[in-house]
């Protein structure tokens, strides 16, 4: 795509994760700092002109949302102890009134925020530093959160991407938002069950991108998680909406009872649509394969069909060239037909990794017989993609939704990954794994370690 919106982001915004702001204490981010700068390369790479940031944190209107037409944008983070952490921008003035135009058109209240210099808000300040940092030097279109309805800020985004193209300007926007603030016991704004339930679905939304479920959240619920994620995530669907894009979560985790999420948006050609290449694309809700999945899918039915490794496609999506660990599993009308992976990446990249797990989940997982050829086409797959183990002193550091575990003793080791139906507390979830690693239940003297997960299904 030569303009309009090329890319889009969902990025969290606590300082704590600046190296700057955080210290030592940023390590126990680790998953969400290497999201972020896993998104600030891809973002990058793509080379854009203007960076439209979305804050839920500038000024608020009830009624309509605020455009900054400031000529310049500066802000730092010496309110959290780090003024050296700053960023300054130039504003991209022509597409402001752009926006503002493309806005009354549709009936949506929109503002100009006049300043001649504004000022950057944690909001969209934190998701900028890493973006700096990957050496964008573009200009900025600052939009700060508004009350309207969901579908008047889906509608927006409409307005967005119609100003982007108007102008002929490539753009990435930024949903700058953090997603329950109720995870645990002590949280910043006090605990609620419910807000695990929250993030479980915006992360699948995210997944999937099926904005649908967002549009239609139960408003009670998103009440209770106590978030300020979700307008700005409606609104970058609106903006991608009726585009062909390819959807990745890149990492999520709640170290601090807050959930972090981020997750990448890559618009498809349409020329690359038509010649097949956008394997896995999301197309403003359409249903399509997950490239991951596709890709083990691929793997082992030329195996089992043929009796040959299929070869890699030319083109694989830029999260594939990574090297990870990662499981591929199996299931027949909804039991399990086979489950093997790597808690350490053996191969190149993460493409090689997936297409020889998926063989090895079909015919060499001792527990099953070998898949047969008449099999095939009642399998369905998923696909675990491990983030890097981190130890951990106890069992309290666990949640068996939010984190996988690896038990280990010795030379042996048993993995469990997480979410898995029926393992419901971390007691089940440790057992289990003791026992897939050959030890008592009761075990003592293990050391424990635990992981977060890509999950790539049938969709």
């Amino acid at each position: 795509m030569d303009n309009g919106i090329i890319i889009a982001a969902v990025s969290p915004h606590p300082p704590i994760i600046v190296p700057e702001v955080g210290g030592r204490e940023t390590a126990k981010a680790a998953v969400t700092v290497r999201g972020m700068r896993g998104l600030a390369e891809r973002i990058a790479a793509v080379s854009p002109e203007t960076i439209i940031a979305i804050t839920p944190h500038g000024p608020l209107l009830l009624d309509a949302l605020a455009i900054s037409t400031a000529r310049t944008f500066k802000g730092s983070l010496a309110q959290f102890g780090a003024p050296g952490a700053m960023v300054e921008m130039e504003n991209d003035l022509d597409l402001a009134r752009a926006v503002l135009e493309q806005s009354r058109k549709r009936g949506i209240p929109c503002v100009a925020s006049e300043k001649r210099t504004a000022g950057i808000d944690h909001g969209a300040l934190v998701p900028l530093y890493y973006l700096s940092k990957a050496g964008i030097r573009g200009r900025l279109l600052l939009i700060s959160m508004s009350f309207l309805s969901r579908r008047d800020l889906f509608e927006f985004g409409k307005a967005l991407r119609e100003a982007c193209e108007g102008l002929g300007r490539r753009c990435a926007l930024v949903a700058s938002g953090d997603l329950s603030h109720r995870l645990i016991r002590g949280a910043p704004a006090g605990y609620s069950p419910r807000g695990r339930e929250f993030d479980r679905i915006i992360v699948e939304a995210l997944r999937s991108g099926d904005a649908e479920a967002l549009l239609s959240l139960d408003e009670g619920l998103a009440e209770e998680a106590g978030e300020c994620g979700l307008r700005p995530i409606i609104i970058m669907f609106g903006a991608l909406d009726g585009l062909t894009y390819r959807p990745e979560v890149l990492s999520y985790e709640g170290p601090f009872g807050v959930g972090y999420a981020t997750a990448v948006f890559e618009v498809v050609d349409a020329v690359a649509e038509k010649a097949g290449d956008a394997n896995g694309v999301s197309t403003g809700g359409d249903v399509a394969d997950d490239p991951y999945v596709s890709l083990a899918r691929l793997s082992l039915d030329t195996y089992v069909r043929e009796g040959r490794a299929a070869r890699k496609p030319d083109r694989v999506p830029d999260g594939m060239s990574r090297r990870s660990g990662a499981f591929v599993s199996l299931r027949k009308a909804g039991r399990l037909r086979g489950c093997i992976g790597t808690i350490m990446p053996r191969e190149k990249d993460l493409a090689a990794e997936i297409m020889r797990n998926a063989i090895s989940a079909g015919v060499e997982d001792p527990r099953f017989e070998p898949v047969t050829p008449g099999e095939l086409d009642d399998l369905d797959y998923s696909v675990d993609v491990l983030g890097e183990p981190e130890e951990i002193p106890d069992e309290s550091g666990l949640d068996p939704r939010e984190y996988g575990v690896i038990v280990q003793k010795g030379h042996r080791q048993g993995l469990l990954l997480p979410d898995l139906e029926g393992v419901d507390t971390v007691e089940e979830q440790v057992s289990i794994a003791k026992q897939k690693a050959g030890l008592r239940p009761d075990e003592k003297g293990v050391r424990l370690f635990r992981f977060t997960v890509e999950r790539h299904r049938e969709r």
